[in-house]
């Protein structure tokens, strides 16, 4: 071999170590990348992938969630404005004993409302539940379960329990969204949601 052909040989292997490397490195990036996707969003991560059919597209579609709610001017709420929130919140919950059907109808306002004082914007549902399961993501599947109960009920189809499991589902969101602290939360106890026979 002359000295010309062993020169291209070692070019040649360096540039294969070298794109050996950079795709090692893409890869274990890539893979990081979805154990931190995974672990942030949780639950909706599983079903992202089920409802796009693929890891890439959800990866990309949690992405940009992301980055649209990046975007976003989300605010706390002043303590007075939690507390009205809270409130409120009391005043429905203990309004599901005469009228179940009623106080979903509300709570699904209510926890709308907070959503806008918070400043998400109000699209149609799957895109609050898109934007919810940023910051949130520990509940969206709260927000969706309430929401199909809700569903249910417009159309006459869900018993009082599961009203209650709504009510329930939507205090999860609520509780979240309103971001009190654990000691604050001991100062404005909210009553317990009651089923009469």
């Amino acid at each position: 071999m002359d000295a010309v052909n062993t020169q291209t040989l070692l070019v040649l292997a360096v540039v294969v170590i070298l794109v050996v490397v950079a795709l090692a490195v893409f890869l274990a990036q890539r893979k990081r990348q979805s154990r931190q996707l995974q672990e942030h969003f949780g639950s909706e991560y599983g079903r992202v992938v089920t409802e796009l059919g693929n890891r890439s597209k959800a990866e990309a579609e949690l992405k940009r969630r992301q980055q649209r709610v990046e975007a976003l001017r989300i605010v706390p709420l002043a303590p007075g404005e939690a507390a009205r929130f809270s409130r409120t919140w009391n005043g429905l919950q203990a309004e599901f004993v005469d009228n179940p059907q009623g106080a979903v109808a509300k709570a699904d306002e209510l926890v709308r409302e907070l959503m806008l004082k918070r400043g998400y914007p109000m699209g149609d549902f799957e895109h609050r539940a898109a934007d919810i399961s940023v910051d949130h993501p520990a509940v969206v599947s709260n927000y969706r379960a309430a929401q199909d109960i809700r569903a249910r009920n417009l159309r006459g189809e869900a018993d009082t329990e599961e009203l209650r499991k709504a009510v329930v589902h939507y205090r999860a969101l609520f509780d979240d969204l309103l971001e009190v602290r654990e000691v604050e939360r001991e100062r404005m106890p909210a009553r317990p949601v009651e089923v009469r026979s």
